[in-house]
């Protein structure tokens, strides 16, 4: 990680709210409510993973940091600075960009490597010459390691591996400071996952870059991140550091999560137990009232059921939504 920065908050995100109206009859909609007030910072140089099963509104909240969907409710800043005006969103797209899940989907096939990564250098209007495109290209393939031979190649002819390179290559074009990772190593094999972990690790330390690390894959998200928020049902419900998260787990929800990793010593394994939550995730469009965590929690008692709980500091650093969250620990 670059701990070379200062630390000081790149993004803020404040009470987030991204509700989607849903057609549940005749002239009747329903809000859904997949980002339900969520606030959180991220450093300069840092990572912050975000966590949790699908569906749970992890992709949502790097879109509308992004400005790809408009906020229902709250405020994103960056450096300081509230992100209102199209002008706003304009100048901030310079310097955030986002890598894609799919490398397959999220590249066009009819455009050559050269013009993927090329695109934003010319929506932005970044080079003023022919020559001066093709030497950021060529460097840009470099810096991913790809070979300036791929330049005039389409993307159906590589790997996934080169394909997801080809994407974060295009990211790395507007010289971003800020990047969203919405999981971009889980459509890979786990032997090209490490290489692209380590690659954006690299890139991090060479570039000073901030990342919101999407994922749901815990293991992933220890090694590149140094805090992680625990998203369920739209809402987070813990966030510590990575260490903390994963050593002293405070959510019954987190605890539930960090039991299902595997562990590669037998052993070790066979004394692990595995925590396994009853029931299915509700439904965003009908949500529990309460703690949304409270219809599969083995702790809930009424108060869970009557008020929702607040994100509260337990230890220095260390937040928890959770009614009980002293007596269970």
């Amino acid at each position: 990680m670059n701990n070379s920065l200062t630390a000081q908050p790149l993004i803020e995100v404040n009470n987030l709210k991204q509700y989607f109206d849903i057609n549940v009859g005749v002239f009747r909609s329903r809000p859904l409510k997949a980002v339900d007030g969520v606030s959180f910072t991220i450093n300069e140089g840092k990572t912050l993973g975000l966590v949790g099963e699908s569906g749970c509104g992890k992709t949502t909240i790097g879109r509308s940091i992004l400005h790809l969907y408009e906020p229902t409710e709250g405020t994103i800043s960056y450096k300081g600075a509230v992100i209102k005006s199209d002008k706003d969103i304009g100048n901030f797209r310079q310097q955030a960009t986002m890598v894609f899940q799919d490398p397959y989907s999220s590249l066009n096939p009819r455009m050559t490597v050269a013009d993927i990564i090329g695109e934003p250098l010319d929506v932005h209007k970044l080079c003023s010459s022919k020559t001066e495109r093709k030497e950021r290209i060529l460097d840009l393939m470099d810096k991913v390691g790809l070979n300036s031979e791929h330049a005039a190649r389409y993307a159906h002819e590589f790997s996934g591996g080169q394909r997801q390179r080809i994407g974060i290559a295009r990211a790395l074009a507007v010289d971003p400071d800020f990047m969203v990772c919405d999981e971009p190593v889980s459509a890979l094999d786990v032997s090209i996952q490490a290489q692209v972990i380590n690659m954006f690790e690299e890139l991090q330390d060479d570039l000073g870059l901030t990342y919101l690390f999407i994922a749901h894959d815990l293991l992933v998200v220890r090694h590149i991140s140094d805090r992680i928020a625990v998203m369920y049902l739209g809402k987070i419900v813990e966030m510590s550091s990575a260490n903390e998260i994963y050593e002293h787990p405070l959510h019954p929800y987190s605890r539930s999560l960090i039991s299902a990793v595997p562990v590669p010593d037998p052993r070790v394994a066979r004394a692990h137990e595995r925590i396994v939550l009853k029931g299915e995730i509700p439904s965003p469009l009908n949500a529990p009232s309460g703690c949304c965590f409270r219809t599969r929690c083995p702790y809930a008692i009424e108060c869970c059921a009557e008020s929702v709980p607040e994100f509260e500091e337990i230890h220095e650093g260390h937040f928890v939504a959770c009614h009980r969250v002293n007596e269970i620990n």
